[in-house]
């Protein structure tokens, strides 16, 4: 789903900013109440950030 060495990952702040923008989603789905989806969200990010942080290999 995800192609950690995809060129367009190679800034810091975008793959930052995908992580964050899933963590500060399941922030509102608790905030609402809604447990399945802040817990889908949850998944999604934590695949996300070990894909591009933890499985990305070095560029250069």
């Amino acid at each position: 789903m995800i192609d950690p060495n995809h060129p367009f990952y190679d800034a810091l702040w975008r793959r930052v900013a995908i992580v964050a923008f899933c963590f500060g989603w399941v922030v509102i789905e608790l905030f609402v109440g809604n447990l399945m989806w802040a817990g889908i969200v949850g998944a999604i990010g934590v695949f996300a950030a070990y894909k591009l942080f933890f499985e990305r290999q070095k560029s250069g």
